[in-house]
């Protein structure tokens, strides 16, 4: 894997957020009804799971 890989995965993870969202805030509030977790760390489990779904979607679309 090459610098030039890496860049079109991110590149590609942009448009990848449109399809991420979703199981972004489904995730969130998931954990707020089973744990009561705080605003805080709520918001910060919607952006990790946005960003690691959108970055996964990018890769398999990559090499797939």
């Amino acid at each position: 894997m090459s610098s030039h890989d890496i860049v079109i995965i991110l590149v590609m993870t942009f448009p990848m957020f449109l399809f991420s969202i979703y199981p972004g805030i489904k995730a969130s509030e998931f954990l707020e009804k089973k744990y009561a977790i705080e605003e805080s760390k709520k918001r910060a489990v919607m952006v990790a799971v946005t960003f690691l779904f959108a970055l996964t979607l990018s890769t398999l679309l990559y090499y797939i």
